[in-house]
């Protein structure tokens, strides 16, 4: 695979047209397309700059995926932020992704509770009272 339909690739995963991804990157539509046809070969201005909307660039020059190429821009917000942050403030934002990612399910009790009353309980009630029930 070439470095132009690599790119187009990229595009096509962000969902954006020629003449905007072209916009983002300084460039007029037709350089795009000699871009992703290979016609002309991107220079570093144009890469450094698409590769602000979450372009994998290593991947559009090599064909091999970097970590952070997979990052979206506001994941990679997130990440930057995560990694800026305390030590408490990381651990309540972990426990937080994680509460939310876990399906809500119908909490399934723990512990069966039997009461068993016998004979006479003051004026409340009398006879034999069995009370059952999950905790």
């Amino acid at each position: 695979m070439s470095i132009g339909e690599r790119l187009r690739e990229e595009r096509e995963r962000l969902k954006m047209s020629q003449p905007v991804f072209g916009e983002i990157g300084g460039v007029q539509k037709r350089a795009q397309i000699n871009y992703e046809s290979d016609g002309r070969t991107p220079d570093a201005q144009y890469l450094q700059a698409i590769s602000r909307i979450g372009v994998d660039v290593l991947y559009v020059l090599t064909g091999e995926r970097s970590a952070a190429g997979a990052l979206t821009p506001d994941e990679r917000q997130m990440l930057d932020l995560f990694r800026a942050a305390p030590l408490a403030v990381k651990a309540a934002a972990m426990g937080a992704l994680e509460a939310g990612a876990r399906p809500q399910t119908a909490r399934s009790p723990k512990y069966t509770v039997q009461q068993t009353i016998l004979g006479d309980v003051g004026q409340q009630a009398s006879g034999d009272i069995v009370n059952k029930g999950k905790w």
